[in-house]
């Protein structure tokens, strides 16, 4: 584990706790969202059974072959299905030209949380539908039942840690509630894509994933303990392996936002997974709530005064969605994400 990545138990807020117990949570959550933006989270009550059940699933629908896996491929901006290895830059999600930078060889599948989950026919009218469409399910036996069950526990844990950031913040639970009436909730899920056990010397034409902020509130991340995952802090990038037991959290753009960057998205990447020269199999999922698609997000009164002037115009979910996966899945650079890419270049 990264000493860089501090440790919260969220116990308190999921198996009720009391009231100095959550104080003592919140305010441990504070400290290492101002710090890192990346936490590791313990006491999140995940049954054991649903993780390894979750990962035999991954196995089956990545083992298969291309061609099989290819016939689950959606449009782009619907942002689900199968994404093949190398199709995506997420460097430009975060605006950054990545021709010079390592490329993603990640291979990935997505689910989220539909309409109709939301029992709410009228997202159409909103002209926000494609955030909510349909999955689409490869015809892998257990697969669908392990993955809903995964996304159910990764759910329950984000809607806990938006509590926890509410306690966190000093805020009303109406104000990061607000967001989440029917929000944008996806699973991603990640394969990197190397052969497993070739010797391979690393060069700047191989990265599992580009560097980036993500999209939503809040992620829960799963992961293999194989190195690869760097985030970036105090100027240089950091490896991170999650603890045994714990989930990797992370805060994405709209949490940012509204905190005038007292929280900040950290930039994270993910190097081939190779270690001491040797390609060692790793897997990864990121649970992303999001916030429902058009409500606005943007600094919050209580973090803008004369001495922190807004850093953000206001900006909908849909908007600030969609231009970073036109970054990262259609290949147009994100032009909104100046302050993102800036981190980037300034990387060491």
């Amino acid at each position: 584990m990264s000493p860089v990545v501090p440790t919260v138990d969220i116990t308190p807020y999921v198996a009720a706790g009391t009231a100095a117990e959550r104080a003592a949570c919140a305010a441990a959550m504070d400290a290492a969202c101002r710090e890192v933006g990346f936490v590791q989270v313990a006491g999140h009550g995940v049954p054991p059974a649903v993780e390894d059940a979750f990962a035999a699933a991954l196995d089956a629908f990545f083992g298969q072959d291309l061609e099989a896996k290819k016939a689950v491929v959606r449009p782009a901006h619907e942002n689900r299905g199968y994404t093949p290895p190398r199709s995506e830059s997420l460097a430009l999600s975060a605006g950054v030209q990545s021709e010079t930078r390592m490329k993603d060889f990640f291979e990935a599948f997505n689910v989220g949380a539909t309409a109709a989950e939301h029992g709410h026919a009228d997202l159409a009218a909103l002209g926000v539908a494609g955030h909510y469409a349909e999955n689409t399910w490869p015809a892998v036996p257990g697969f669908r039942e392990a993955v809903d069950a995964w996304r159910t526990e990764a759910g329950r844990v984000a809607r806990a840690l938006v509590e926890v950031f509410s306690g966190a913040l000093g805020l009303a639970p109406e104000v990061l509630g607000g967001l989440l009436d029917h929000p944008i909730e996806l699973l991603r899920m990640n394969n990197y894509a190397l052969d497993v056990g070739t010797e391979v010397e690393l060069d700047e034409d191989l990265l599992g994933m580009g560097e980036h902020t993500d999209f939503g509130i809040v992620t829960v991340l799963w992961a293999d303990r194989v190195r690869g995952l760097q985030v970036l802090h105090d100027g240089a990038w950091h490896d991170v392996s999650p603890a045994p037991g714990a989930l990797l959290v992370n805060l994405g753009d709209p949490t940012t936002r509204l905190t005038n960057e007292q929280w900040p998205s950290t930039l994270h990447r993910v190097k081939p997974p190779i270690v001491d020269g040797t390609i060692e199999r790793r897997r990864s999922a990121a649970f992303f709530l999001d916030g429902d698609a058009e409500k606005l997000v943007g600094p919050l009164p209580g973090f803008v005064d004369a001495e922190h002037p807004p850093l953000y115009a206001p900006v909908s979910v849909h908007e600030h969605i969609a231009a970073k996966l036109g970054g990262s899945r259609a290949g147009v650079l994100n032009s909104a994400a100046e302050r993102e890419s800036a981190r980037v270049l300034t990387a060491g």
